[in-house]
């Protein structure tokens, strides 16, 4: 039997499933204006030796596996397809079919495919996965980000804003929920390239410190900072923010930095924020969770091992009872998902518009890692399987004056 149609047989791929499979003994199945290719029997021992997302990925991002047409409507489908239960006789009779007992040699581990090593989440393995993820090129995530280099969820007025203005209204936002002034303190940990660094210094007169653990970022940082103008403003710390000396901040942001740090450290975490902040001051936490508290907090194959090493997701409740439990008074909490969803379209068309350059900066395996991680992101943020949820807490004082006003002020 032909590769294809026996590959379309057993996913369970109908006709209308707008789907098409061609395989390398130039056999096709199904129809649509979506096209699988396998390219080479390597294609199949990813698949077959990996099931799932993983095999998936890696069938991809070494090109064995060619998506054709657009990457977001192929991951929607194919995640609609129900695989049919096969017993052992079916299942070897697949893989004879499919090309024999070759197929379960287990092929080459892709080279962008991360293995760290040591202690999970100590800081010498927080280094390596922050470099992993955030060192890659910094001309390659101004052609991704754009010109706010932010690498966050975006906050869209309505759904016509484009990215940028979607990003300063996200700063903008934090801004107003911290209530930032001029001649106030914000530390800013996690900081990326310095966005909200900067909004804060530019927008309002804060004296802001940013801290971060990729010492690219740091350097682009320092940079854009000497450009704008705001040096006597604004600082950016290539530093783990636990190495933070200073205290008695006005506010602390924390911008997508809680995705990183490890379910087993919140407390800590947490803890060490609120040791950063005067009495009265404010937290705003900007975090992406899992929709629930019941899901296990390390990311998935794919994203564990290729995008975000030792990432790890709780649910907004455990969130809300961490930092309270820390001693913050919650004050109001929001999820954004829906903007995330958004962010990452904008963020795809980027990559888009600039693929041939992406590819020559970063090598085509490590572009093809990004488009498939950025379309099924944005999948996950739609479906609920992920949520994005911003935390606002206050250090409140022992006689109560929380400094709040009566209804937010932000909106």
């Amino acid at each position: 039997m032909q590769i294809a149609p026996a590959l379309t047989e057993a996913l369970g791929v109908s006709e209308d499933a707008g789907i098409r499979i061609e395989a390398y003994d130039g056999s096709g199945a199904g129809g649509g204006d979506v096209v699988l290719s396998l390219n080479s029997p390597l294609a199949l021992s990813y698949l077959i030796t990996a099931p799932g997302e993983l095999g998936l990925a890696r069938a991809y991002v070494t090109g064995e596996l060619e998506l054709h047409g657009d990457i977001y409507a192929a991951l929607t489908r194919l995640g609609a397809i129900k695989i049919k239960p096969m017993n052992w006789s079916e299942r070897l009779r697949l893989l004879r079919d499919l090309g024999g007992i070759s197929l379960l040699r287990r092929p080459p581990t892709p080279a962008s495919e991360v293995q760290l090593t040591g202690g999970r989440h100590s800081r010498a393995r927080a280094q390596a996965a922050i470099a992993h993820h955030y060192d890659v090129s910094n001309q390659f995530y101004s052609w991704l980000l754009g010109e706010s280099m932010a690498y966050t969820c975006a906050v869209y007025p309505d759904e016509s804003a484009t990215l940028e203005q979607a990003q300063f209204a996200k700063h903008d936002l934090i801004a107003r929920k911290l209530d930032l002034r001029p001649g106030m303190r914000l530390l800013d940990v996690g900081c990326g390239w310095g966005g909200m660094t900067m909004h804060a210094a530019r927008e309002y007169g804060v004296q802001a410190l940013g801290v971060t653990l990729s010492e690219q970022q740091a350097e682009w940082a320092g940079k854009a900072i000497a450009k704008a103008g705001l040096s006597n403003l604004a600082e950016v710390r290539h530093l783990d923010y636990r190495d933070v000396s200073e205290d008695d901040f006005d506010a602390v942001s924390s911008i997508g930095l809680t995705e990183h740090i490890g379910e087993g450290q919140l407390t800590d975490y947490f803890g060490f924020l609120y040791s950063k902040l005067r009495p009265g001051g404010r937290l705003l936490n900007h975090c992406i969770s899992r929709p629930d508290n019941r899901a296990i907090a390390q990311a998935g194959k794919f994203i564990g091992r290729y995008v975000f090493p030792d990432g790890e997701l709780v649910g907004p409740g455990r969130l809300l009872s961490e930092a309270n439990d820390a001693g913050f008074e919650i004050r109001h909490e929001e999820n954004l998902r829906e903007h995330y969803a958004l962010t990452l379209t904008d963020w795809s068309d980027n990559l888009d518009r600039h693929w041939d350059e992406s590819v020559r900066e970063i090598g085509a395996e490590r572009a093809r890692v990004w488009r498939l991680y950025l379309a099924a992101s944005r999948l996950g943020f739609e479906r609920n399987n992920i949520q994005l949820h911003q935390i606002l807490g206050v250090k409140t004082p022992s006689d109560g004056n929380s400094s709040m006003p009566l209804r937010p002020q932000w909106q």
